[in-house]
């Protein structure tokens, strides 16, 4: 079969590498890709927002399957553009990606079908807001609305800070439309944990658990970023949790959204906060994670065109999800500055330092060729990932690959997994 991956990052590479391994797959199309990609796959010069452009290129090449690996597609409706067409393609139509398309949306949902979260109002407007500000508890967490590349999130300690973040939000539009509506929740305490789950409307599946570090520096200082890092499993997402996110969290999720009349079908990515009253839901996102992905795909042993098509199908209760007895972490290579100004261009060398070397990868996040070199060509450059027994000897492993990579403004966090220590 022919498959098209839709994206460019880190996320889309790893897709690319698990979907190259099914025997069923003899041609993969990505668009628009990256250098990494490339190796894998056929880049096509076509945005993931050019839904008219991808929807008569799948139809020219006779894809047998598309999958969506980018948020803002999703919400925009691009499954339902491929669906329209008669076209078959996985991820949740862009009534169901309001899951993550919407903050409002997902903290309303939550509320009316009891599901655990932190406690919340909405804001349309930034007078509003600030009035609100007046009287709340510190820290406070405000969030933009929609999309804003995982950093729409600001966590405010005093209330000078929480208007300023209004400001930026709302009035200054830091994160364009996004900040039109905004989210202000209650402060919660306790361990993040991000866990995957294959959804095809009434069964969920649950991945493997995963731990991110959204800030730019090492002691979680810094900005917030797409992410710098990741490991998988955590320690701290024991049977317990299991076992209260799967009463309290995860059906009642997917029930909720068919409820709605919103059946979602495709990736729900919860992230979790461990707060001393019990797991409660931090956000949605309606796609694999980046990077979580490229440290859950690796320990995944299912073929996953078979999981894509059971979605879809919804036949996913027939699909029994297997992974690896093991560890897997992702360190990020970054250009210096990220995320607010680095310089592009950077020549990359070490590549192949990875051949043949079992349970080392390296996804590209933002590459492009020029002329026989690969080049660095965005923020988050390369998602250095290993494997181990377990997450101490991963954690090892990943740092010594990244020692084999080279490029002009190499910036990388040295604690990714640290939290592994205090398990």
């Amino acid at each position: 079969m022919k498959v098209l991956i839709v994206g460019s990052g880190g996320r889309e590479h790893a897709i690319a590498w698990k979907v190259a391994q099914s025997p069923k797959v003899e041609k993969i199309y990505c668009a628009p890709g990256n250098a990494g990609i490339s190796q894998l796959a056929e880049c096509v010069d076509i945005q993931a927002m050019e839904f008219d452009k991808l929807v008569a290129f799948a139809k020219e090449k006779d894809i047998d399957l598309t999958v969506i690996g980018m948020d803002d597609p999703l919400v925009g409706g691009i499954v339902d553009a491929f669906e329209t067409e008669g076209l078959r393609v996985f991820g949740p139509r862009k009534n169901a990606a309001i899951l993550e398309g919407s903050k409002a949306f997902s903290k309303d949902l939550m509320k009316k079908y009891q599901i655990p979260s932190a406690a919340y109002e909405t804001f349309e407007t930034a007078e509003d807001a600030l009035n609100y500000l007046e009287t709340s508890k510190y820290p406070i967490v405000l969030k933009a609305d929609g999309l804003a590349l995982g950093k729409g999130v600001l966590i405010c300690n005093t209330k000078e800070e929480a208007k300023e973040g209004v400001k930026t939000l709302m009035l200054d539009k830091q994160f364009g439309s996004a900040g039109d509506r905004i989210v202000i929740e209650e402060f919660m305490t306790g361990r993040e944990v991000s866990v995957l789950s294959y959804v095809d409307g009434k069964t969920i599946k649950i991945m493997t658990s995963a731990q991110d570090h959204k800030r730019a520096k090492d002691g979680d200082q810094g900005l917030n970023t797409g992410g710098m890092g990741t490991f998988s499993p955590s320690p701290f997402y024991t049977a317990e949790v299991d076992a209260f996110c799967k009463e309290h969290i995860y059906q009642k999720t997917v029930d909720a959204m068919a409820a709605e009349g919103r059946p979602f079908k495709g990736i729900i990515f919860f992230g979790l906060m461990l707060t001393p009253e019990g797991p409660k839901v931090l956000e949605y996102n309606a796609r694999f994670g980046d990077p979580e992905a490229q440290v859950v795909l690796p320990r995944m042993k299912n073929d996953i065109i078979d999981v894509f098509q059971a979605c879809i199908d919804g036949t996913l209760d027939q699909i029994e999800l297997q992974f690896e007895d093991n560890a897997a972490v992702c360190v990020v290579l970054a250009s210096d500055g990220y995320p607010e100004h680095y310089e592009k261009g950077y020549k990359i060398t070490g590549f192949e330092n990875f051949d043949g070397k079992d349970g080392y990868y390296v996804f590209h996040a933002g590459t492009k060729w020029n002329g026989d070199d690969i080049v660095t060509n965005g923020g988050r450059v390369l998602g250095v990932v290993a494997k181990g027994d377990d997450l101490k000897k991963a954690r090892a492993n990943a740092y010594e690959a990244t020692e084999w990579i080279h490029f002009g403004n190499k910036y990388m966090r040295h604690d990714i997994g640290k939290a592994i220590d205090e398990a």
